[in-house]
């Protein structure tokens, strides 16, 4: 009765969490850095997301942005999309909200061991990717090759601007970037052009690579067709649905795919697995 009760308390009840830092990102999102009261770590996997809560407003599922090997604290990436999250972008350190969890299927961590990663992030994709990201920078020598494939719609919707300065003076990650459209006022001297224009510039090992995808979800039919072009299996291919989520316990259907509960079951699915469901937009 007591471990049931136990369980039932972490599904059900928030926990109070204080908010240690806000940084901008770009025009619609921030990045939170948040601390449990309680003073345990949230020991979640990258992939996998929280429930947020403010009081008063309600509750939205937000994926990790942070890896489980950083301190104490943990990250969240949020962009304004209703009342929840307009809510915490009035937060300031200090505030504190509500978090349950973590919930859902993330990365499988164990079994990329030895792979090289490819990871492929449209626009705010790269907030869940991150945490994988940063998992495998902090445990470099447990991963081949690292390669991170970026585009969004215009330079000034980047994220993580300063991460990624940092990554491209790294040798040992490989860094392609892409904008949809370029202003002319506008410093950039990337690739313009959607995400899958740089599948071309890839020259990977198909046998040892893992393709990680997170990213709006009319992006992923066109990038699971280039992953295939280049010789990735369907087991190999990552992809999180977690655009889909809401309650995240499975009660409300919102995430719903025949059988299937992205936020029980996944929301990181193999895209083979997703083959089977006729209702994805994959």
């Amino acid at each position: 009765m007591a471990i049931s009760m136990k369980l039932e308390s972490s599904l059900y009840l928030p926990k109070l969490a204080e908010v240690i830092k806000v940084e901008p990102l770009a025009e619609k999102e921030k990045l939170f850095r948040l601390r449990l009261r309680d003073g345990n770590r949230l020991d979640h996997t990258p992939g996998q997301f929280v429930e947020v809560s403010v009081l008063g407003i309600g509750e939205a599922p937000i994926s990790m942005s942070s890896s489980p090997t950083r301190d104490e604290s943990f990250e969240l990436g949020i962009r304004v999309v209703g009342n929840v999250t307009r809510a915490l972008h009035r937060l300031q350190p200090g505030d504190t909200v509500g978090i349950r969890g973590p919930f859902g299927n993330g990365f499988p961590v164990s079994e990329l061991e030895g792979r090289d990663l490819l990871f492929v992030a449209g626009g705010i994709g790269l907030c869940p990717l991150r945490s994988m990201i940063r998992y495998a920078i902090d445990k470099r020598e447990q991963f081949g090759r690292i390669i991170l494939m970026y585009g969004c719609r215009e330079p000034a919707e980047q994220l993580f601007r300063g991460e990624l300065v940092e990554w491209r003076q790294r040798q040992d990650i490989e860094i392609l970037e892409s904008v949809d459209r370029c202003p002319l006022d506008a410093a950039w001297e990337g690739s313009v052009g959607v995400i899958t224009t740089l599948f071309p510039q890839l020259n990977i090992d198909r046998h040892r690579t893992t393709a990680l995808v997170v990213g709006p979800p009319i992006m992923y039919r066109y990038v699971v067709a280039e992953c295939l072009k280049k010789g990735i299996g369907k087991d190999q291919i990552l992809l999180s649905l977690e655009r889909r989520m809401k309650c995240g316990m499975g009660f409300c259907g919102h995430c719903q795919i025949n059988n299937v509960y992205v936020c029980l079951d996944g929301p990181v699915f193999r895209y083979e697995e997703l083959t089977k469901l006729k209702e994805t937009e994959v």
